[in-house]
């Protein structure tokens, strides 16, 4: 872990030599979050509730999902960037080194400008938490942990297995935004909102649903059973074959050669 992180810092001090590059890419990710914010703000102008889900159980819904795919795209850029590397060649240099494959393509990059989409997302689940009304209990916090902690497990699942897909083509790689930039928008609402195809696909398939549904029912005081609270766990198994994926598209590389 000593290596990710002197990597980050380099990451770090290298987007810093642009300053102004860099103040300008900050500001204006902060207003394409807020457009995603406002959206659901303007939605709740004209509905009181939607199947049930008050606003702020929603923003709440909306935090928990952008926080994970923001912590991936801060941490997590260079799987998300993978394909770049099969393009110029430079996964072979990975390869040759005495380190774990995984743990080099997340030291090969870093986008440090959508840490305000992280600290964005930190702000609107405090403003939605303080709007609610809770009651707090140690199984209450420790939910709203996991929520949070699975969201970057399940989006990192997602990256992962986005990569491995580079191992077959580089081509149409905007397949793997369905499932990765169009499921963040759909997850960033409870998925109990959707038609029961939607919510099977999301539950079993992609488990967004156990990322910020099912817990929050009980967060939220709809469902009482502590089941439903630690439901999150269940993502750590969505990691498992993803990470098999990965290893096995890796299989099917062929060095472009030198």
């Amino acid at each position: 872990m000593k290596i990710y992180f002197e990597s980050l810092a380099m990451h770090l001090k290298g987007e810093l030599e642009y300053r102004v590059n860099f103040i300008l890419s900050f500001l204006s990710q902060i207003l394409v979050f807020f457009t995603y914010y406002f959206i659901i703000l303007a939605l709740f102008t004209k509905f009181d509730h939607i199947k049930g889900f008050t606003m702020y159980e929603v923003l709440l819904c909306f935090s928990i999902i952008q926080f994970g795919f923001s912590f991936n795209e801060v941490f997590a850029r260079g799987i998300d960037r993978f394909d770049q590397l099969i393009i110029r060649g430079d996964f072979d240099r990975l390869l040759l080194r005495p380190k774990n494959i995984i743990l080099q393509v997340l030291c090969s990059d870093s986008d440090f400008v959508k840490s305000c989409r992280l600290i964005q997302a930190v702000i609107v689940l405090i403003v939605a938490v303080l709007n609610l009304n809770i009651e707090w209990s140690i199984l209450k916090v420790i939910t709203l942990l996991l929520m949070l902690a699975s969201a970057c497990v399940i989006f990192f699942g997602i990256f992962l297995a986005a990569a491995a897909y580079c191992f077959f083509t580089v081509q149409g790689l905007e397949v793997r935004n369905v499932f990765t930039d169009g499921g963040k928008h759909m997850a960033q609402y409870p998925i109990g909102v959707f038609k029961k195809g939607f919510v099977w696909f999301f539950t079993f398939i992609i488990p967004y649903a156990f990322v910020n549904y099912y817990p929050l029912l009980y967060f939220i005081g709809k469902e009482e059973s502590p089941i439903f609270a630690f439901s999150p766990l269940l993502v750590v198994f969505y990691l498992i074959p993803c990470i098999l994926i990965f290893y096995s598209g890796m299989k099917r590389y062929t060095s472009v050669g030198s």
